[in-house]
């Protein structure tokens, strides 16, 4: 059981698309220490990198707790298995059972979620979720992941997919191929005829707030589409709060005023306005964070209780 007893450790892992971070926290929940490494092409890569690096942490973190697990694709929580991923970004990696070779590798409990629900979970225990009733999250970079929380309660579905939003159908395409950032760059490329390797996100917004027009008037009709996402969401789940995270949550200057515009544009006047519209206040710490509450959450309802949102507070030293 994952107590905060003096001394105990707890091993946090978030497996990204393109890069895996992860740390050890003290029983206070503080990081102790943090690391970063690309992400290995295909499941396989990337579970025997996850192992390799757990195997480092205790090494050097006496008694671990247990391991917690951010992850991308759909998640069966209640397993710790990847239920499906997207196979040009991850492939080989649906089916994986993650839970399950940490347990037989290590002996130690394993906990595993989705990390847009591990980012919205941080957002919402101790970022700007805190304190609203309910929260919309989407994080917005190489595609559009959604989760949604009410009384901080994750809404998770039947099979585990509950708020994949980025596949949502929208303007005959979908939310994520009108308003991912990875979009803005292949749009932008190809209209100021350069390869998507040469510019990025932070490029193009550079070159926006620099009097580029084409950059401008992609990043309104990035702002457009992902406003109009929002407002059909909101229709739907009526959050307090609406997050923002990935990528985008460094140009908040930059793109608050004309989501605010499109959402005027989109939504009613009772729902606009008794919606906030806010941007991640966690960056890289965000999954592990969120895959520590997570996996408290579990233990809590194991044992029959209710999670105390108060209680789950971490921080980066």
């Amino acid at each position: 059981m994952m107590e905060n007893k003096r001394g105990k450790k707890i091993i946090c892992i978030d497996i990204g698309g393109t890069a895996i971070k992860s740390g050890i926290m003290d029983e206070n929940m503080n990081f102790l220490r943090t690391d970063v490494m690309d992400t290995p092409r295909g499941g396989a890569g990337i579970m025997d990198a996850v192992l390799e690096r757990i195997s480092e942490y205790l090494s050097t973190a006496a008694n671990p707790e247990a391991v917690c697990v951010s992850s991308a694709g759909i998640i069966d929580s209640d397993r710790g298995v990847v239920a499906e991923a997207n196979e040009n970004l991850i492939p080989g990696y649906t089916g994986m059972n993650i839970s399950e070779k940490v347990r037989e590798r290590f002996e130690i409990p394993c906990y595993v979620e989705n990390d847009v629900n591990c980012a919205a979970m941080a957002e919402a225990y101790q970022g700007v979720g805190r304190g609203h009733s309910s929260m919309l999250m989407l994080t917005v970079g190489t595609g559009i992941g959604g989760a949604f929380l009410e009384r901080g309660k994750l809404l998770k579905g039947h099979t585990y997919s509950a708020c994949e939003v980025g596949y949502m159908h929208m303007d005959g395409s979908s939310f994520e191929e009108l308003a991912a950032t990875s979009v803005l760059v292949k749009r932008t490329a190809k209209r100021l005829s350069k390869s998507c390797l040469e510019i990025s996100g932070k490029w193009i917004f550079e070159q926006a707030q620099a009097g580029n027009e084409v950059c401008i008037q992609e990043i309104d009709r990035m702002c457009d589409a992902l406003a109009l996402g929002i407002a059909n969401l909101c229709y739907v789940l009526n959050p307090e709060i609406v997050v923002l995270g990935g990528g985008i949550s460094a140009q908040r200057e930059w793109l608050l005023p004309r989501l605010k515009k499109g959402l005027e544009r989109y939504l009613i006047p009772s729902i606009l306005e008794q919606t906030r519209l806010e941007f991640a206040a966690f960056g890289n710490y965000a999954g592990m964070m969120g895959a520590c509450s997570a996996a408290m959450q579990k233990q809590k309802s194991a044992l029959g209780g209710e999670t105390d949102e108060k209680s789950i507070v971490c921080s980066v030293r």
